[in-house]
C-alpha cells in the first residue's frame, strides 16, 4: 500500500476529465505580463505551469511562503521556456510590498489566487480571514485599478455562496468589492467560482490517503454530505479560459457535474487501495460547514457562455456602505469575533453562522 500513489485524481469524480481549449486564453495571454498572487499553492502553481504554455513575456509569483516558492523555483526551472519568471517574496496584506511589486514590474493580467481556504481553521482565527482573504483583495485589486491594468480575475469559490462560515463569507465580500471596483474602472474585474479540487493541499484525498496508510479510520463528517469537485488542472483551465470571456464584473461558475458524497469517495479510496480492513468513522460536521454547498447566491441565475462556464446574473449590488464596512472592519481586535460577524452580516446580508444567530 505504501508504494501506491494516485497521480490522477479524476478516476474519483465519475465523470470525464474537462478539456479546454486554450487557444482564444493564448492570444490573450501572449506577450503579457502576469502577475499571480499565492502563486506558490496549489492552484497558483498550477496556474503558473499553464500560463507557461502560453507564452506570457513575464510571469511574476507573489507568495509569502518561502519553502514553497524554493521548491517551485526548482521545478521550473527545468522548464524550456523563454518566458521571464519572476520570484517575489512577499504578502498580499502588506500594503506597501504590493504596491512595489505593481510599480516595478507593471503587470497587464493579475490572476488573484492568494486566500486562506480551509473553513473550520478560519472559523477559529477570524480576523486573519478578513486580513487575507477581504483586506488582502483589497490591496492587490486596488493596485490593479489605480495602474489601470487590463484585466484582473478573482479566484473565488462556492462557499461564498449563501456562507455559513468566515471563509466562504470573507470570499464573497471579495467577490462584491471587485464588481465594485469594476464598476468605475477601466480595468476588467473578473471572477471565477468553483467547488473543491481533488488533490490541493488539505484536501480530502490526501487526507484519506494518510488515513489509510495509518490503518484507519477513515473520518466522514457526515454520511450525507456532498461536495462539487474539480481537479487542479481543470480548474485552472477553466480560470485561463473564463479569462478571456470577461469585459468585466462578471462571475463565472465552472460546470463541475453532478456533486460527490463523501462517503462514497472514502469508499472507492478504500477500494482502490484494496484494503477491505479499513473502517469509515463518522466525526461529525466542523465548524462552519455544511451538508451541501450551493452554487447561486438569492436571486442569482446562471446561463451557459462557454462550453462548461456559465455566467452568472445577479441583482445590481449597492454598494454605499462597502467602504466604510471595510474600513470598520479592518480595526477589529482578534478577540472581537461577534463585532467581527455582525459587520460581515452588515456587508454579505445572506451570511448565516448558527454560533452568533
Amino acid at each position: 500500500m505504501e508504494n501506491q500513489i494516485i497521480e490522477d485524481y479524476s478516476i474519483f469524480l465519475n465523470r470525464k476529465p474537462i478539456k479546454t481549449d486554450l487557444t482564444k486564453a493564448s492570444e490573450f495571454i501572449k506577450g503579457k505580463r502576469v502577475l499571480v498572487t499565492g502563486g506558490c499553492g496549489s492552484i497558483g502553481s498550477e496556474l503558473v505551469k499553464q500560463l507557461i504554455k502560453l507564452n506570457p513575456s513575464s510571469i511574476i509569483i507573489f507568495d509569502n511562503a518561502e519553502s514553497p516558492m524554493f521548491y517551485l523555483q526548482q521545478e521550473i526551472s527545468k522548464l524550456k521556456t523563454y518566458t521571464h519568471i519572476k520570484f517575489i517574496i512577499g504578502d498580499v496584506r502588506d500594503v506597501y510590498r504590493v504596491d512595489e511589486v505593481f510599480k516595478t514590474y507593471m503587470p497587464n493580467i493579475v490572476f488573484h489566487s492568494a486566500a486562506y481556504k480551509h473553513v473550520p481553521m478560519m472559523e477559529s482565527n477570524s480576523i486573519e480571514a478578513v486580513k487575507t482573504n477581504v483586506l488582502g483583495t483589497k490591496h492587490i485589486a486596488d493596485a490593479a485599478y489605480y495602474n489601470d491594468i487590463e484585466a484582473f480575475v478573482l479566484i473565488s469559490t462556492d462557499k461564498a455562496v449563501n456562507p455559513t462560515n468566515i471563509m466562504g463569507a470573507t470570499k464573497r465580500i471579495s467577490e462584491i468589492y471587485v464588481q465594485f471596483l469594476n464598476s468605475k474602472s477601466n480595468t476588467a474585474f473578473i471572477t471565477t467560482r468553483f467547488g473543491n479540487v481533488l488533490g490541493s493541499q488539505g484536501s480530502v484525498i490526501p487526507i484519506f490517503m494518510k488515513q489509510i496508510k495509518d490503518g484507519g479510520p477513515v473520518c466522514v463528517t457526515h454520511k450525507d454530505v456532498i461536495r462539487y469537485f474539480m481537479t487542479i488542472p481543470e480548474a485552472c483551465q477553466l480560470v485561463l479560459q473564463a479569462s478571456t470571456l470577461g469585459r468585466g464584473g462578471e462571475i463565472f461558475l465552472f460546470d463541475m457535474g453532478e456533486p460527490v458524497k463523501i462517503i462514497n469517495l472514502a469508499k472507492n479510496i478504500i477500494k482502490y487501495y484494496g484494503d477491505d480492513s479499513i473502517k469509515i468513522k463518522i466525526i461529525g460536521l466542523r465548524p462552519g460547514e455544511k451538508l451541501y454547498e450551493e452554487l447561486l447566491c438569492d436571486g442569482e441565475s446562471a446561463e451557459t457562455q462557454d462550453e462548461n462556464i456559465m455566467l452568472l446574473r445577479h441583482p445590481e449590488l449597492d454598494f454605499k456602505s462597502l467602504i466604510p464596512d471595510i474600513e470598520k472592519l479592518s480595526k477589529y481586535k482578534m478577540s472581537d469575533t461577534h463585532g467581527i460577524i455582525s459587520l460581515i452580516k452588515n456587508i454579505v446580508p445572506e451570511f448565516k453562522r448558527e454560533a452568533y444567530d
